[in-house]
């Protein structure tokens, strides 16, 4: 018996919650990466942590806004937090997925729903 809450109590204490997983810089670089940006062209704003998931608002210098959110665990290999996923408040309703960064859209971005 105490062998199975062992392995329990050490699972829930690898799988964390996002509030330890997700770091500020994971947060930064990884909606830089999303977004196409440098790491100090934009703010966070409005962190919210639940579960696994943490959800932020992200504000460019340019004046764009995103509503964005990560997942993130710790595991044996230590953190993992996932990529973000971005969508522009205000914009298309289409999640930024890092593909067009920045390029003007064209008809082939277009058909290959990129823009």
């Amino acid at each position: 018996m105490e062998y199975h809450l062992s392995i329990i109590l050490c699972a829930v204490l690898l799988s964390g919650c996002a509030s330890v997983a997700v770091t500020e810089d994971a947060i930064k670089r990884n909606t830089a990466h999303t977004l196409g940006l440098e790491v100090n062209d934009f703010t966070i704003s409005d962190r919210v942590d639940e579960g696994v998931k943490t959800s932020y608002r992200v504000k460019t210098k340019a004046g764009r806004r995103y509503s964005c959110y990560v997942t993130g665990t710790m595991s044996y290999m230590g953190r993992v937090v996932s990529d973000a996923l971005c969508t522009e408040l205000g914009g298309s309703g289409k999640p930024a997925s890092g593909g067009n960064k920045g390029q003007q859209c064209n008809d082939l971005l277009k058909a290959a729903g990129k823009c």
